[in-house]
């Protein structure tokens, strides 16, 4: 068996401060971009040369918030109500034999200053601090199959949870509107997605819960009319 070691190039910025949240795929997110930076040796020009003609990128990267827990030869995949077992080659877990990942999302822009490459992001699922081990262009040709299965991971996941805010939450949105003025939009399309685990779903009524997002700790509940934002603080 042949060993292999990896350098990181780079690190992601992004909104997502924490797993418990995180969208799980890019693109679900309208406001959840986020920016790729390149560290040393790899924050050169150079590097990029070309990569704006793509608008889109393969992203690779490192679990690193789950590496150290090993690999499962199967998961309970979220898609199929956290019930149900898979082989994890058969889905897209964290708990691989090798801790890799690899995402798909939209290039904005390439930033070049002095010793600083900062490639800008849409929508992202990866969370602050995300080390980045490699970047491929997208190849739509070759790489956007419309007959191709899916398993049990057709379609996207449902965002109809309702959202609604509390005149507290509201106050404080309304505080972070010259910094943030898409705020509201971007949590409840986030809170929209129910990102709750599968087996709390069906739990008590009114449970609270807590999600850093950008510089905010969001605290929300469910009840039966949908989601109630309770708080916006700032941390």
């Amino acid at each position: 068996m042949t060993a292999f070691s990896f350098e990181q190039i780079g690190v992601i910025r992004s909104p997502w401060k924490e797993k418990f949240a995180v969208p799980r795929q890019p693109g679900l997110i309208q406001d959840g971009g986020g920016e790729l930076h390149l560290l040393p040796p790899y924050n050169q020009a150079e590097a990029v040369r070309g990569l704006e003609d793509f608008s889109h990128l393969w992203l690779l990267f490192i679990f690193h918030q789950t590496m150290d827990g090993g690999w499962r030869p199967t998961v309970r995949p979220p898609r199929l109500g956290g019930n149900a077992r898979m082989g994890v080659f058969a889905t897209r877990s964290t708990f691989r034999p090798n801790p890799i990942g690899m995402s798909l999302v939209e290039l904005l822009d390439i930033r070049c200053e002095k010793n600083r490459v900062i490639l800008q992001l849409g929508s992202l699922d990866l969370v602050d601090g995300t080390p980045v081990v490699d970047i491929k262009p997208y190849l739509p040709f070759a790489e956007a199959l419309p007959d191709a299965r899916a398993g049990f991971a057709r379609h996207a996941p449902a965002a109809d949870m309702p959202v609604s805010f509390s005149a507290t939450a509201q106050q404080q949105i309304a505080r972070q509107q010259q910094c943030y003025p898409h705020l509201a939009r971007f949590i409840s399309q986030v809170l929209a997605q129910d990102p709750r685990p599968a087996y709390r779903k069906g739990e008590e009524p009114d449970r609270e819960y807590a999600v850093w997002l950008l510089e905010f700790n969001i605290r929300w509940r469910v009840t039966a009319a949908g989601t109630e934002v309770i708080a916006v603080d700032p941390r």
